[in-house]
């Protein structure tokens, strides 16, 4: 089996914390997503790699055993999803670095050598220290010395791991709440799962929403892990948003402007809110909509506001009569100014 060394897939050293193996995973997985590297079968295989080393690095036991058992790593994690050697059954030690697994043909000069853990405990007693296993058998076999009845102890079972998955929503899906479904495959080969996810309103750029029991199925029947999207809000053309709070730059009329008058306002649903300014309103004003922002997270019916920011229009293609109009208005605008 091909060694990859995960450290390097992330960019990340091996004394990487949690926290700095999260942060690589998702810089990554962004810039290399299938979705914005359309039919680029370097990315899309960069991509794999990266997912593959998240999530080995991101699971503490799987960390554990791949620093420890460098390329067997995955011999292990297949030999315990088939019960292990721990069963007392009978096996093949050539198996072992053949990755075939317990009871798996391997052919070899002098036929096959078939042992048991019993048979490595002799083999190893005797030898000194506190365990006479290498930490790769010892990983193994959980330590040279069996149990008297000859067989090791039970085969537990291990949750799955979590799997990680980026998505983008619109900031107005982000509003309202929205539905995505993430097509998922495991390294067992097994059909291709659909699973749909719903994402709350007011989730923020870089919120994790959990759908428990979906991720990675877990050995010998165990828990399955939990997949998490990892959430992306794309920038708005039109809304500008700090924390709940929403801005937008609204388009105004001279007119209206000058003498006063009702405006609409744009939300994030669609729907428009009327807005009465006073005259002689500058541009740049902002009014304040109480309410009328981002939903909060967790709790929707709490809500930030939006600022509307005022927008004055100068008027294009003037009528002869509108300019006739503006040159009055200039010239009392001189006279007063003159007094």
């Amino acid at each position: 089996m091909e060694y990859k060394d995960y450290y390097k897939v992330l960019g990340v050293s091996k004394t990487a914390t949690e926290k700095d193996i999260r942060t690589a995973y998702r810089k990554l997985a962004r810039e290399l997503h299938p979705d914005l590297n359309p039919k680029n079968l370097d990315a899309e295989k960069r991509f794999k790699d990266v997912n593959e080393a998240y999530d080995v690095l991101s699971d503490k036991e799987k960390r554990a055993k791949y620093d420890k058992l460098g390329a067997n790593w995955k011999q292990y994690e297949q030999w315990e999803r088939a019960g292990g050697p721990t069963n007392g059954q009978p096996f093949d030690v050539g198996d072992l670095f053949a990755g075939a697994g317990p009871g798996g043909s391997r052919g070899g000069r002098g036929g096959r050598r078939t042992v048991t853990a019993d048979d490595l405990g002799d083999v190893f007693a005797g030898q000194g220290g506190s365990s006479p296993f290498s930490d790769f058998f010892e990983t193994f076999f959980g330590g040279a010395r069996p149990s008297a009845s000859g067989r090791g102890g039970p085969s537990v079972g291990r949750r799955g791991s979590d799997i990680e998955q980026p998505v983008d929503v619109s900031l107005e899906e982000a509003f309202s709440g929205a539905t995505r479904v993430i097509q998922l495959t495991d390294d067992r080969g097994s059909k291709p799962r659909r699973i749909e996810v719903k994402i709350p309103p007011g989730v923020t750029d870089g919120s994790r929403v959990r759908a428990a029991g979906q991720g990675a199925p877990g050995a010998l029947s165990a828990q399955s892990g939990d997949l998490f999207l990892l959430v992306r809000v794309v920038p708005s053309p039109l809304f500008a948003r700090a924390g709940d709070d929403l801005r937008v730059k609204v388009p105004v009329r001279l007119t209206t402007a000058v003498l006063g008058g009702e405006i609409e306002v744009p939300t994030p649903k669609g729907a428009r809110l009327a807005l009465k300014i006073p005259a002689e309103t500058q541009n740049g004003r902002v009014f304040r909509l109480r309410g009328q922002g981002m939903p909060r997270l967790g709790r929707s019916s709490e809500r930030g506001d939006l600022f509307a920011e005022v927008q004055v229009q100068i008027p294009e293609g003037l009528t002869a009569r509108q300019k006739e109009l503006f040159g009055e208005l200039a010239a009392i605008e001189s006279a007063a100014t003159a007094e």
